[in-house]
């Protein structure tokens, strides 16, 4: 046999082998050898598998006292009124008053707020109003939301929770957008500390006119 057909039959006979091999015997689930396994089992814990490595036993484990997950800010004052009155109270606005962050607080109000709130921030949002809809199934008119009071000092308006809405505090405001009042909910997750603080800075430019 010359080297040809000899290197031609090994080829076969390694290929048969291979197939022969990753067939199961018809008794069990297994699928023979398998190549590079550990190219996809993973080698590291899903978070609820137990876990030798801990004392407790668990793969997921809570973060260390006092630290933060990576993008989170931690806001201390709970949705009470008591925390309502204190974040009032202790809470300023640490972004400088520039143009640019007012300009950046107009645009997160409109965006988010003035659909409610008016553009101005007179309570007269767009869903605060009688508006219809007409398609396959006629027209009908939709749901009014209750509007919200004005933070404009010319109109008087009152807060909910006490105090003319004019006079809310930064904190107050801020306290408001993160966890939501009445019809309105949290904006927490829309809006980045940063961001609350910028509209915080425009609504208390609405509550001069």
């Amino acid at each position: 046999m010359n080297k040809k057909n000899f290197l031609g039959t090994v080829c076969v006979a390694v290929a048969l082998t291979a197939v022969v091999t990753a067939c199961g015997d018809g008794t069990t689930r297994s699928a023979g050898w398998e190549f590079s396994r550990n190219m996809y089992d993973p080698l590291a814990y899903n978070p609820d598998q137990p876990n030798p490595n801990f004392e407790n036993k668990q793969t997921a484990q809570l973060p260390p006292d006092g630290t933060n997950p990576i993008g989170f800010d931690r806001y201390e004052y709970a949705n009470t009124m008591e925390d309502y009155e204190r974040a009032g109270a202790e809470l300023q606005n640490p972004l400088p008053a520039t143009a640019e962050n007012l300009a950046k607080g107009e645009h997160l109000f409109l965006v988010n707020c003035a659909v409610c709130h008016g553009k101005e921030g007179k309570g007269d949002g767009s869903i605060t109003k009688d508006r219809s809809v007409t398609d396959s199934r006629g027209t009908r008119q939709l749901e009014n939301f209750p509007p919200p009071p004005s933070y404009a000092r010319s109109t008087g308006a009152n807060s909910s929770r006490g105090g003319a809405m004019a006079d809310l505090s930064a904190g107050k405001i801020y306290h408001t957008i993160y966890y939501g009042l009445n019809a309105m909910g949290s904006h927490a997750s829309q809006l980045d500390p940063e961001e609350r603080w910028q509209v915080v800075m425009y609504v208390q430019e609405l509550q001069k006119k």
